[in-house]
């Protein structure tokens, strides 16, 4: 993501209420600094009526280097947290850091003191791979972690191979065994390898951890982490029967705005039968079901899509259509979870009436693409103004582009390809000069009609790679670029996502030149379990008994 969608981002997290906002990891990149700092500097210091102020936490491995860059980004916000981590389990100390158990050690306390030592007094600490870890060794790593500063005490099954039960009581053995436990947070953080991500969460919040580490749309590394939505619906749904009154204090109406915003900015598309923000989450086909739901929703919805943020109907009759003024507008997008003014309103007005004027009324969904395709998109270096094709099975499909720089100039580039949206995609290639690789290329109809708009994502990679530090291997990977489209033509909708991918790029690589030469080799034990993709979207979420 840009720096401008990890802020919206954390803005919407901010809404949502979450506790804490692991908003990146400041040492991948120079980006990726100055966007977890940009968080830091606003949504971090902006303190609501209630006195609410999330905490804005950088990840780091155990080593200077990173805890540096992390303290550097964060230090901004009124509740700074810097969160690193070592691996204890066997097979990573001897495979992969190469070192013993007591140099492990050594090297967690030493970091976790230097973080402290840094100015920084909310240190959360992780052994990473702890769910195949020796607990003896976790009773002594953790211990020695408390003694130097650590606050928070993050156990992690990092390629979710714990079952529910054993999670659970692993967090049971470490609060009752740990030297200084009642004086830390327990959390957890939960992989889905085995699809028991969710349910880990629970049984460990169950045992006694108090903060959980979730992410919007359960993405992340491999099969993704555990899910905010799957676990705090779980914990409103049943936290007070069988979860000993567990609750979180999510405004839970921001939901389903937050996961559309995720969805839309990261290129990972939600898959239809997603629990709780899937398309079919709360859709009932069956008559059966159909049947039970005209006579009782509660025959088959244990949720109300309202809960969520899910407002698909407008009790005062308001349809959307040319006639429609920024008014009726304004409002129907407030009840969908928009809060929109100023030229960002002006914006979706004008795209909303450019559409209305060939579709007779437009869809909660239409709106909502609408949205993404305006306000949610990166900085426009490139601006699609006119586009002309022709194609067909007389001839060579031909495109001629007519793009909009920062300067204000237009320029026209025209090219041939083997379609409409080739052919389109080389005129752009002609005037950006920027050479990269298509990787993906999906669309779809937002609605049902031939009228439908048409919303394409495309995924592209620069030919001369940009590349980010992994954690887990602390090697330079290169980075790809999503964007995302909307038109009722299909041709534009392709153009729009490829322009806004390409955007995505150049704005990226400009802060990566400027400080290349910052850049200095990781040495050899800094290694670790989260991957940049992930992070950007990492958030943590108290759990509280009543």
């Amino acid at each position: 993501m840009t720096s401008k969608e990890k802020l919206e981002i954390a803005r919407q997290l901010a809404r949502l209420g979450v506790d804490i906002i692991e908003a990146g990891f400041p040492i991948a990149s120079p980006d990726d600094l100055e966007a977890v700092k940009l968080i830091a500097q606003e949504v971090g210091n902006n303190v609501d009526e209630d006195g609410y102020v999330p905490v804005i936490c950088g990840l780091s491995r155990c080593n200077k280097r990173d805890i540096d860059a992390a303290w550097e980004a964060v230090k901004y916000a009124l509740r700074p947290r810097i969160h690193t981590f070592i691996a204890t389990s066997e097979i990573h100390m001897v495979h992969k850091l190469k070192k013993s158990p007591d140099e492990v050690v050594k090297i967690a306390t030493e970091m976790v003191a230097h973080a402290r030592s840094l100015g920084c007094q909310d240190i959360e600490f992780s052994p990473e791979d702890a769910g195949r870890s020796d607990l003896e060794f976790l009773y002594r790593i953790l211990g020695e972690v408390i003694k130097v500063g650590a606050t928070t005490l993050n156990i992690p099954d990092t390629v979710g191979y714990n079952l529910p039960s054993e999670f659970g009581a692993l967090i049971g053995k470490l609060k009752a065994n740990v030297p200084g436990a009642d004086n830390v947070i327990f959390s957890t953080h939960c992989q889905n390898d085995l699809g028991l991500a969710t349910a880990n969460t629970l049984a460990g919040a169950y045992a006694g951890a108090r903060q959980v580490e979730v992410t919007i749309n359960g993405i992340g590394e491999r099969a993704g982490n555990a899910s905010l939505e799957e676990v705090v619906m779980a914990m409103r749904c049943r936290g007070q029967q069988l979860l000993g009154g567990l609750y979180t204090g999510l405004n839970t109406k921001h939901i389903a705005v937050a996961s559309r915003m995720v969805s839309d900015f990261t290129g990972m598309v939600v898959q239809p039968h997603k629990a709780i923000v899937g398309a079919n989450a709360f859709a009932h086909e069956s008559g059966i079901h159909q049947d039970g739901m005209l006579k009782n929703k509660a025959t088959y919805e244990i949720l109300s899509p309202d809960d969520i943020g899910l407002i698909r109907t407008d009790d005062s009759g308001i349809v959307l259509g040319k006639l429609s003024g920024r008014h009726a507008l304004k409002t129907r997008l407030v009840q969908l979870g928009y809060e929109l003014d100023g030229r960002e309103l002006d914006d979706v007005f004008k795209r909303f009436k450019a559409v209305a004027e060939k579709k007779k009324n437009l869809s909660d969904e239409d709106l909502e693409v609408l949205i993404s395709d305006e306000v949610f998109q990166p900085e426009a270096l490139w601006a699609l103004s006119d586009l002309q094709v022709v194609c067909g099975t007389m001839g060579l499909s031909t495109a001629t582009v007519k793009l909009v720089g920062l300067d204000g100039v237009q320029y026209v580039g025209s090219a041939m390809g083997t379609g409409p949206v080739d052919a389109a995609y080389k005129a752009v290639d002609t005037t950006v000069k920027a050479p990269v690789m298509l990787l993906e290329y999906g669309m779809n109809a937002v609605t049902e009609g031939i009228d439908a708009i048409a919303h394409t994502r495309v995924v592209i990679r620069s030919h001369d790679p940009l590349t980010v530090t992994h954690a887990q291997t602390g090697s330079q990977v290169a980075r790809s670029f999503s964007g995302t489209g909307a038109s009722e033509d299909v041709v534009v909708s392709s153009v729009r996502a490829y322009v806004n991918a390409l955007n995505k790029m150049l704005t990226f690589r400009a802060p990566r030149k400027e400080a290349k030469q910052q850049t200095t080799p990781v040495n050899d034990f800094d290694v670790g379990m989260y991957n940049p993709c992930m992070l950007d979207n990492l958030i943590n979420v108290k759990t509280k008994t009543s």
